[in-house]
């Protein structure tokens, strides 16, 4: 079976979020599965990473989308990628989404229009002339309008749209429809339009054959007006015609920390001399004081949905009762800047590292001995997997994949609320489990028990994609 794997980030070169780790998993995980193929707009990282891009196809310009070449290139492992090759609307500085100062391109609507276009034109064996897809898989707002212009171009081809954080919909100015070449007969409340802006997110949610999400807790979340960020009515709809399916993503199986080879000590469960020898390495690299107390890590975006400032309120409690934090992520300047400022207060107990560093992330969860997640919601999350497998138990709000990864009492602790009262109440608890090295013992090793392999996932995709294809 053919499948097209449309995205905007993927681990091997570029990656702003989870999105990254799950393009680069979850098709490796289905090519026992499928013709798998990657598709991604051609940054300038993308285009200096891949050694040989072959031309297989040419996209004239259409509305205000300019010309664009298809590139067809190779994983260092074999897995098939194709870039879309458009250097005045992917060859720039800062993040795929925007500049260096953070802020979002102005052409966002003109960038990831152009690709979805593309993507449909593959799609449907326009392009390549030795490959079309049977199915296509769109990954959030940025790929969403690969199911309408699939639709408006009379395609009779399924596809899936996994919404891996329905809070990022990708909004623009009604004009942005001329721009895009869009019908403006789509522009409707059953259409495309949001409060009178165009939605790229809901088109895929209109037109995509079935929508994915990555947890069931989460797929159960966005039907209510809470978590449905306005969405939650066209969503119930789709769930109550069995169209939106909660698959729990995976981790890498390198995340095992008796093989990393980034850590400064490999260890397993038990072996707690060499998990207190990464301790030791990251204390000493965030420049915080010797201690025989906890470390508690951070590793996350720095925005608001991750309840960041529920972290900052509990900062000095934690140091107080003997703690230590370690921070590294980037996301909002504010937030970037209150760390910062609290590492300059406490320079001996909190550690901060602007930025992104993956071998860094891992030294951080082997030495750390808890994982902070006071999400106000998490679609999936993974941190709090890669957090158990590295013996480092993570301490979660009850939501979305949270609710689903963490067995509260055994591999880590849950609160209820995003409150700075229920978040200090999970914290409180890890205080005492650590006091208490039995339980602590105990905890661990089921944590480091736990599998989260990406095989689960791709059963669970691969029998989704044939049901569609035979419908």
């Amino acid at each position: 079976m053919r499948v097209l794997f449309v995205t905007t980030e993927m681990d091997d070169f570029v990656r702003v979020g989870g999105l990254g780790a799950v393009s680069a998993a979850l098709p490796r995980a289905l090519r026992s599965f499928a013709d798998i193929r990657i598709m991604l707009p051609g940054y300038r990282d993308i285009i200096e990473q891949l050694t040989h891009i072959q031309v297989v196809g040419r996209c004239p310009a259409f509305a205000e989308m300019p010309a664009a070449s298809l590139g067809r290139a190779a994983t260092k492992d074999g897995l098939p990628v194709y870039v879309l090759l458009c250097s005045q609307l992917y060859d720039r500085p800062g993040n795929p989404y925007g500049d260096e100062s953070g802020r979002d391109w102005p052409d966002n609507d003109i960038r990831f229009a152009r690709f979805a276009s593309a993507a449909a034109e593959l799609a449907m064996g326009k392009l390549d002339k030795n490959w079309a897809a049977d199915l296509v898989h769109a990954n959030d707002w940025q790929a969403s309008l690969v199911p309408a212009y699939l639709a408006w171009r009379g395609a009779r081809l399924p596809s899936i749209l996994t919404i891996h954080n329905l809070a990022y919909q990708g909004l623009f100015p009604k004009e942005a429809l001329r721009r895009i070449g869009a019908p403006e007969s789509s522009f409707h409340i059953d259409g495309v339009e949001f409060y009178d802006q165009l939605s790229f997110l809901k088109a895929g949610l209109v037109y995509a054959s079935h929508l994915t999400t990555v947890s069931g807790t989460y797929a159960r979340e966005i039907t209510t007006a809470e978590f449905g960020c306005g969405l939650e009515g066209l969503l119930r709809l789709r769930s109550d015609a069995a169209e939106l399916t909660g698959i729990l993503n995976g981790i890498d199986e390198s995340w095992d920390p008796r093989y990393c080879a980034q850590l400064a000590q490999q260890f397993g469960a038990g072996d707690w001399v060499g998990k207190k020898a990464n301790a030791d390495y990251v204390r000493k690299q965030f420049g915080l004081a010797v201690s025989r107390g906890p470390i508690f890590a951070i590793v996350a975006r720095l925005v608001h949905q991750k309840g960041i400032d529920l972290v900052l309120s509990a900062a000095d409690e934690i140091v107080d009762a003997g703690g230590q934090i370690v921070v590294t992520g980037s996301g909002e300047p504010a937030l970037e800047q209150a760390l910062i400022d609290a590492h300059r207060r406490r320079p001996d107990a909190i550690g901060v590292t602007i930025g992104f560093n993956d071998a860094q992330a891992r030294r951080i969860f082997a030495g750390s001995d808890f994982t902070l997640m006071p999400s106000r919601f998490e679609p999936c999350g993974l941190s709090q997997m890669y957090a158990q497998r590295f013996g480092s138990l993570p301490i979660g709000h009850q939501t979305g994949g949270l609710a689903e990864t963490i067995t509260d009492g055994e591999t880590g602790f849950l609160f209820s609320k995003p409150s700075h009262e229920s978040f200090l109440g999970g914290v409180r608890r890890a205080f005492e489990a650590f006091m208490a090295q039995d339980q602590l013992d105990t905890m661990r090793r089921s944590a480091m028990g736990r599998s989260f392999s990406w095989s689960i996932s791709a059963g669970s995709y691969s029998a989704l994609y044939r049901k569609l294809a035979s419908a």
